[in-house]
């Protein structure tokens, strides 16, 4: 595993902890996963405009985008299923096995994207976006977009985000890798979309 792999994915899974753990620190309000509090209901971020599938998503990462789709985001396909800390799904580039994308779903995060919006203190970076009518943010607690990687938040449903990190080593995408983890977003949404 490369150093930008690990320093990603190191992101990702403290983000994840951020958000997860900080229910339990004394704000007295712990959300159960049965029933939303109020605080996780009315949440910080915006809503989804209705719900995508995610069984999918959650059961196997890579069936997210077809071959087709991958193909036109400049991915070899398939991708390779995650099974580390967190379960996702890699594609490497068609171009250089020095550049890839990886996702990671984050069901243990119940507030969805305001879980993510909830910790923008925290974050290096923080830019909301809409991906294909779905609320989305740009932001980590580092912030490696010089060094060609970006984090993507996007929420798929109310309770469900979904991080998209591009690890961009060579090309020109190496000085864009925001505008590419939007690239994929939007491929992978309107994939999910079709699955409706």
């Amino acid at each position: 595993m490369s150093r930008t792999v690990r320093v990603a994915a190191g992101t990702v899974a403290a983000l994840a902890c951020l958000t997860a753990c900080d229910s339990g620190s004394g704000s007295g309000t712990t959300p159960s996963s049965s029933a939303p509090s109020s605080s996780q209901a009315a949440g910080s971020g915006p809503k989804v405009p209705s719900p995508l599938p995610t069984d999918a998503l959650l059961n196997d990462p890579c069936s997210v985008l077809s071959a087709s789709e991958a193909t036109q985001v400049g991915l070899a396909s398939p991708g390779k299923k995650d099974t580390g800390q967190l379960t996702g799904c890699t594609w490497k580039s068609t171009r250089s096995d020095q550049n890839s994308i990886a996702i990671r779903p984050l069901p243990q995060n119940k507030g969805g994207i305001s879980d993510i919006y909830d910790q923008k203190a925290q974050s290096a970076y923080f830019e909301p976006v809409t991906i294909d009518g779905y609320p989305g943010v740009f932001a980590d607690i580092q912030d490696g977009r010089p060094s060609g990687t970006c984090t993507l938040w996007v929420g798929v449903t109310d309770q469900l985000a979904v991080s998209v990190i591009p690890q961009i080593g060579v090309g020109d995408n190496k000085n864009n890798p925001c505008g590419l983890a939007q690239k994929f977003a939007t491929a992978m949404v309107g994939h999910l979309k079709g699955a409706a």
